[in-house]
Formats: structure tokens, C-alpha cells, sequence
């Protein structure tokens, strides 16, 4: 009986959709950008090693044709005249370019309403619900009441933040409510308590996701934030391919903030890991043990928190190397009925302006459907649509499969070096 695995690597875009100058990103590209500093040697960018970016395995499936199709060019390096596995880009068409959105349309449900954001001021949070906040969790008050990064706010704010134990809450372009606290000072379990107190308050505004970030260290030595993020995110408005997998008898497991991200809904066993490594590890070890008729869906989350958010081109270009020599693990345990698809939920360009995500194309790249192109895919529902097929299950409102169940050996010929 066949299975499916969707791995999500999270933020890389290939090259802005139709309508991102809506969303400010008109020319924005991840996987175009990065290759092309690589290829040019930029001395401006700090830590960048000279030469093309080599990703010989996901260049192999089809990346550098997939880029192709989203923007007309392949980025130097990723040429590939025969792609191994079925390749194509697929287009947004949730309202935001956040990773709910992005998620919860590859597995087929857009979201076609807006999610509420916080202004660009400061303060920039309603005052009621500060307030509120503070008498309900018991706080003395908060620091921050801004947009910033999370890394820069809690540089300049952790040690106000140790002297009066008051909360760092901060928001960003994507409709959030981020609370930063130090792990063993203010605690973690409180941390997280925190959290769903604000949660709870926040329902009202349409915010997507509240996410306890924790932090450890000192005034002297500098702070650095933890493994331990937690995201409390709205429920999906129906229910996505993992509820269905899951409500129709099938194994579902989750590997990184999956779970977090589907609000717990369907996610079934969760699989954690600190590093891009240990997830794929957690992934093949889901591959060896997923049951017949089962989904596995993974989140792989440092390419766009430790890299794009900070716009960092070397980092994101040395974590798409560290990836690609990672494919071969994943792709070896695949049985012959299997489908195993790697995308994306956006774009967080390193070359770009701000610190914020950027509305893009997403690579689809399909092992275990028939090679070559599937065009340029209307809505990332397209993914989910594919994957309920490929499993027997109802097929979501939306999006169109993009290759039918069929019997096919696992890919071949990927490097492992």
C-alpha cells in the first residue's frame, strides 16, 4: 500500500510570486539570490566562500528547472539538462506569507481570510491587552512593545529583562505575538504559561500564532535563544490532510513544529530534533517505521530562522549544502509504492530588505511520481491534493493532484558525498 512524505524546507523560495510587489517583494528570489552570490563571489558578504553553490542531488530532482519555471532562469550552478524526479513551482494563494498559511495550503486548505496584525508603532500593542495580560499572568510588567528582530530585541533588552523580570513581547510583519523570556530566571514552564494566557487574549485580533521564545545566558557572556520555542497557533478553518489521514484510520507522524503548527490537529506522533541534521534523522527513522497507507510531514525551520530572518547569504547558502548532502538519507529508504515531495512554504530572501519573509514560487519536487515537469502549480493545494491521491483519501476542496498512484522503484543515483 502506498505512503506519502512531505517535507517542508522552510523558506526556501525560488523566485517571487505574481502578486508579490502586493506584498512588497516584487523581485525577491531565496534560491536565485544565494546562488547568484555564490557564483559572484561577493567580498560585501560576510563569511561567503567563493564558487557556485552545489546542491548536485537537489539540482538532480529538479531544482535548478523548477527555478526555471518560476523565473524564466536557472541560477548559475543548478543547471540539470534531465531532472531524476517529477519537478515543477507552485504558487500561493493564501492571503498571507506567513507559515501557517503555507502550510496549511500544501495541505490543502488555503486561507482565504486576512489575519490581524499589529501596527508599526511603538507601542504597538493594544494597551487593553497588555493589561489584560499582565493581571492575568501574574507580570509586573513588559519590555519591548515593538516590531523587531528576536534576536536583536533580546541583545538589547535581555538584561532589563533579568533586572525586572518582565517579559520581552515583540511582533514582526507576519501576524504574531512573540513573548522572549530567560529560561532558568523567569522560567520555562512559566514561559509557556505565559503564553497561553496570551493566546487565549489575542483570539479576538485574528493573530495567528503567539511563540514563547526562550533564552539563556548573561549581561557579560551575551544571550542566545533556545531549542525550546513553542508555537500556539489558531486551528486550520477545516480539516487539512493529516486531520483526514488521521480520521480515516492512517498513521500520521509529525517531525519538527509540525504539531505546533496544526495546532496538535492530526499531527499524530511528533518527532523533535534541535538541528537540520537531527530532523532528517527523525525523518528517515519515520520513514523506516511508517505503516503502510501512513503520511509523514516534516518542517525543517533553520533555513529561515537562523538564516533568512537574519539575513545571513553564507549561512543559508552552507544550509542548503549541509541539505543537499542530507537527500541521499532520506530518498534510500523508500519503498515502490512510495511518493516522497520537497517544497517550501515561502520565500525569506538573505539578500533581501527587512527581516520578514517574502512572498515566492516554491520548488515541487516529486520522487516516486513519473519524471518531468508539472508546470507551474496555480495554488500550493496542488500538494495536498497530489498526496490524497496518491493515498486513496478524499481529495481536499482544493488544488488539483499533479500525477496519479503508480508502481515506480525509489529514485536512484544520488550523491552521497
Amino acid at each position: 500500500m502506498a505512503r506519502a512524505f512531505l517535507v517542508v524546507l522552510d523558506s526556501v523560495g525560488i523566485g517571487g510570486a505574481p502578486d508579490a510587489a502586493a506584498f512588497g517583494d516584487l523581485g525577491a528570489d531565496t534560491v536565485g539570490h544565494i546562488a547568484d552570490a555564490c557564483a559572484q563571489g561577493t567580498a560585501d558578504v560576510p563569511g561567503l566562500r567563493a564558487g557556485a553553490l552545489k546542491l548536485p542531488n537537489l539540482v538532480g530532482l529538479g531544482l535548478g528547472e523548477a527555478c526555471r519555471l518560476a523565473t524564466g532562469r536557472v541560477p548559475p550552478g543548478l543547471e540539470c539538462p534531465a531532472p531524476r524526479a517529477a519537478f515543477g513551482c507552485a504558487r500561493e494563494i493564501s492571503c498571507g506569507k506567513d507559515t501557517p498559511s503555507g502550510h496549511w495550503e500544501l495541505a490543502g486548505v488555503p486561507v482565504n481570510f486576512d489575519w490581524g496584525y499589529f501596527p508599526r508603532t511603538q507601542p504597538c500593542f493594544p494597551a487593553e491587552l497588555i493589561e489584560s495580560l499582565c493581571d492575568e499572568a501574574a507580570l509586573p510588567g513588559i519590555l519591548g512593545d515593538c516590531h523587531a528582530s528576536g534576536t536583536e530585541i533580546i541583545a538589547r533588552l535581555g538584561a532589563e529583562h533579568l533586572r525586572t523580570g518582565k517579559p520581552i513581547c515583540y511582533t514582526s510583519a507576519d501576524s504574531v505575538f512573540q513573548i522572549a523570556a530567560h529560561e532558568e530566571s523567569f522560567g520555562l514552564e512559566r514561559l509557556y504559561r505565559v503564553c497561553a494566557v496570551a493566546r487565549r487574549l489575542v483570539e479576538p485580533l485574528r493573530i495567528g500564532r503567539v511563540i514563547a521564545r526562550p533564552f539563556i545566558g548573561s549581561t557579560g557572556d551575551g544571550f542566545a535563544r533556545t531549542a525550546n520555542r513553542r508555537d500556539l497557533s489558531v486551528p486550520p478553518p477545516a480539516p487539512t490532510l493529516l486531520a483526514v489521514a488521521e480520521s480515516a484510520g492512517r498513521e500520521v507522524i509529525s517531525v519538527g513544529k509540525i504539531g505546533d503548527i496544526f495546532a496538535h490537529i492530526g499531527t499524530g506522533s511528533v518527532r523533535k530534533g534541535k538541528t537540520t541534521a537531527e530532523l532528517v534523522q527523525r525523518t528517515v527513522e519515520g520513514i523506516g517505521e511508517l505503516a503502510d497507507g501512513g503520511l509523514l510531514v516534516a518542517n525543517y525551520v533553520d533555513f529561515d530562522s537562523l538564516y533568512g530572518h537574519r539575513r545571513d547569504v553564507a549561512g543559508y547558502a552552507a544550509a542548503l549544502e549541509e541539505m543537499d548532502a542530507l537527500i541521499p538519507a532520506l530518498t534510500a529508504g523508500l519503498r515502490r509504492h512510495d511518493l516522497l515531495i520537497l517544497t517550501a512554504d515561502h520565500g525569506c530572501d538573505p539578500t533581501w530588505d527587512g527581516t520578514d519573509h517574502t512572498r515566492e514560487q516554491v520548488p515541487v519536487l516529486a520522487c516516486g511520481a513519473r519524471p518531468g515537469p508539472i508546470g507551474a502549480r496555480a495554488t500550493f493545494a496542488d500538494v495536498g491534493a497530489t498526496l490524497a491521491s496518491w493515498l486513496g483519501l478524499p481529495l481536499p476542496k482544493a488544488g488539483t493532484p499533479f500525477t496519479e498512484p503508480r508502481i515506480e522503484s525509489p529514485i536512484r543515483g544520488l550523491s552521497r558525498s
